[in-house]
């Protein structure tokens, strides 16, 4: 839509000299998702792939399963004061027949911090709701070099980021290597809502011979959409955190965090990893 990024002026300060210029933003506006007519969350995301972003969501809240179940989804009318389109509002439509897990209006949150929830019940929340257990049979086995060299291969995908120096990005890959989607976003939750959108619109649930790589954290948050996903591996160059390592553990997922060139630590799955030695204890 051409919103991606936007101006803005800035004072630049180099070595003691000022000077003034222009300088290219990540765009972030609020996203209102609604379902079948009724409001059920806001994100705050860079526009652009909202529909994807809309159905990922609803992927990783256990209401949207596959293709089929999608009737369509539409940008609402007269979603400002004055009935212009804003561009801000989706509507998803379910197909008929299509049962409906128990949402409240105000959004039943179990997948994130923000939820009152933690522990124990937050990872059953997940169990409960995914639609595939993890199943990639027979398991992805990766060398540790491949990985290794997977995220200069997301940098350089990230074309938005050169500009702005301002996104998050995800990005999936196949096992040996090959980049098959990679989407970027001012947050990192809404860049895999948009990865996991596209491969429900195409049919590609679940996603069961995939490696997912973050940029930036593994969160609980995370985790629960690579596991609602059916996918098998998660990466990330950064930390991740103690619940994303428990739901992992749980549930079959590897998980793989400081992932900075050669150096990695892995967190669970460890089976999906060709290591050369046995695995340090302690």
């Amino acid at each position: 839509m051409g919103r991606v990024t936007e101006r803005r002026k800035v004072i630049r300060i180099r070595d003691g000299a000022v000077s003034t210029r222009p300088d290219t933003l990540v765009a972030e506006e609020p996203l209102e998702i609604r379902l079948n007519g009724k409001p059920l969350a806001i994100t705050m995301r860079t526009p652009g792939d909202d529909f994807a972003l809309a159905a990922g969501f609803l992927v990783s809240e256990g209401v949207l399963g596959s293709a089929d179940e999608l009737q369509n989804i539409v940008y609402c009318a007269g979603a400002t004061v004055d009935g212009s389109n804003s561009y801000n509002v989706v509507d998803v439509r379910t197909a008929p027949g299509v049962v409906l897990p128990d949402i409240t209006l105000e959004r039943n949150v179990y997948t994130t911090s923000s939820c009152g929830l933690c522990g124990k019940a937050s990872l059953d929340a997940v169990r409960t709701t995914a639609r595939w257990t993890i199943d990639d049979t027979p398991p992805v086995r990766l060398e540790p070099e491949l990985l290794a060299s997977l995220p200069d291969r997301l940098r350089a995908a990230q074309r938005v980021f050169d500009r702005t120096g301002g996104l998050h990005a995800a990005a999936l890959f196949s096992p040996e290597g090959e980049l098959l989607d990679v989407r970027e976003d001012v947050g990192r939750h809404n860049a895999v809502d948009k990865l996991v959108g596209r491969a429900l619109q195409s049919g590609s649930l679940p996603l069961s011979r995939t490696l997912l790589l973050v940029s930036g954290r593994a969160s609980f948050e995370l985790a629960q959409k690579a596991v609602m996903a059916g996918i098998p591996v998660l990466a990330a160059v950064s930390a991740p955190s103690s619940l994303a390592v428990d739901l992992a553990a749980e549930t079959g997922l590897t998980l793989v965090g400081f992932l900075r060139g050669p150096s990695m630590n892995v967190y669970a799955g460890e089976h999906r990893i060709a290591l050369r030695a046995p695995a340090a204890q302690g």
